[in-house]
């Protein structure tokens, strides 16, 4: 379980810092925040990629498996930053997309 937590809370992470990486440059070109976000957002993304290579799976699963924690860590986002909080769907997606997570992280494998 603990191998569990630690995977779900690394997805998180990874998530929060690839949505910073494209949000602050979204500002920008949305002209709500100068060019110097750029310089974070950059920093971000290299996070980013930092924190995928911690996950011990392969590559393609571990890519596979943190998509769903990011659809789910975007409505999140909606939430907290953008204001907007998700509707049943948005839940009903995000809970779906959580269960596909979980088959691909967590089911055993053989060999």
């Amino acid at each position: 379980m603990e191998t569990a937590l630690r995977t779900v809370l690394l997805f998180g992470l990874t998530a929060v810092a690839e949505i910073v990486g494209c949000y602050l440059p979204y500002l920008w070109m949305r002209g709500r925040a100068g060019a110097w976000v750029l310089l974070p957002a950059a920093a971000a993304l290299a996070v980013f990629v930092w924190l995928l290579s911690l996950h011990p799976s392969a590559a393609g699963r571990t890519y596979a498996a943190y998509g769903s924690a990011y659809v789910v860590t975007a409505l999140v986002w909606l939430w907290v930053v953008d204001g907007i909080r998700p509707d049943r769907w948005d839940v009903l997606g995000g809970a779906l997309a959580l269960a596909g997570m979980a088959v691909i992280a967590f089911v055993p494998r053989a060999g």
